[in-house]
């Protein structure tokens, strides 16, 4: 879709998880999208017209193009139609579609010249694998915070879309235990957790990303960072450090994995 004019939108319902800005076909309509960005888990595609379209999958959502698959997914897509909810008619002769069976996914406009002021991303912490992410940083973010440190790391005000996953095999690399207050963690030890989100992220994107369940990219292919997974969906095995079994607990409605030995 970069480069290419948007000629012409439809929707098929008013609404996702919440209703779609008015005259969103008509403030799309015309525009040429410029650029296809992320920011966490959201799609920010940059409009010629000076707007910018913010798209979240939420769990089921999915672009099919010209009703055609990019890649294989594991839930196959079928021919539910009725789940097709936003199509976009793009020069050249191609459609994309937006279909989302649970319709957790939503989309939004918002001026381009104030992208950072858009509510979900005003208050959101930096990316962990930009510069500002940092041991120092960490320091000032944690500082007074009495929660758990797993806690803190999920919270998005802290640092943007990380992940459940990858939170528990930074904690475990770093030595830290998920049940640690934030607040009492030393400099040289936060030093070392943000050395090893950073690690574990690029890792991961190296690996195009963890399949646990269902995920797969747009060719088709599952990621393998999961084949490097030390302690995560692990509970009961030996842990690979001092063969102690892994524990798992459930902190903020997620599950945690850790080895009580390893992680102080």
């Amino acid at each position: 879709m970069e480069g290419r004019r948007i000629l012409r939108v439809e929707l098929r319902r008013k609404d996702l998880r919440f209703p779609f800005p008015e005259n969103f076909c008509r403030r799309i309509e015309g525009s040429a999208l410029i650029r296809l960005a992320r920011r966490a888990k959201y799609l920010v595609a940059e409009l010629s017209g000076g707007e910018a379209l913010i798209m979240h999958l939420g769990m089921t959502g999915r672009f099919t193009i010209g009703h055609h698959q990019p890649g294989l997914f594991h839930h196959p897509a079928g021919a539910a139609a009725r789940h097709d909810h936003v199509i976009f008619e793009v020069e050249g002769g191609v459609q994309v579609v937006f279909n989302d069976a649970r319709r957790f996914g939503f989309m939004d406009l918002w001026p381009l010249a104030r992208l950072d002021d858009y509510p979900a991303f005003a208050a959101m912490g930096p990316e962990p694998v930009e510069e500002a992410f940092s041991g120092g940083y960490l320091r000032a973010a944690f500082a007074g915070v009495k929660s758990p440190v797993k806690s803190a790391l999920m919270d998005q005000t802290v640092v943007a879309g990380l992940g459940n996953i990858y939170v528990c095999e930074a904690l475990f690399r770093a030595g830290v235990s998920p049940q640690r207050l934030a607040c009492r963690i030393g400099p040289e030890r936060l030093d070392r957790l943000a050395h090893e989100v950073r690690a574990v992220i690029e890792e991961a994107i190296a690996a195009g990303g963890s399949t646990i369940s269902d995920y797969q990219n747009a060719g088709g292919a599952p990621g393998y960072f999961q084949q490097s997974l030390r302690v995560y969906d692990r509970q009961g095995e030996p842990c690979l450090t001092c063969a102690r079994p892994v524990r798992r607990r459930v902190q903020a409605g997620r599950s945690t994995f850790y080895c009580s030995s390893c992680q102080r």
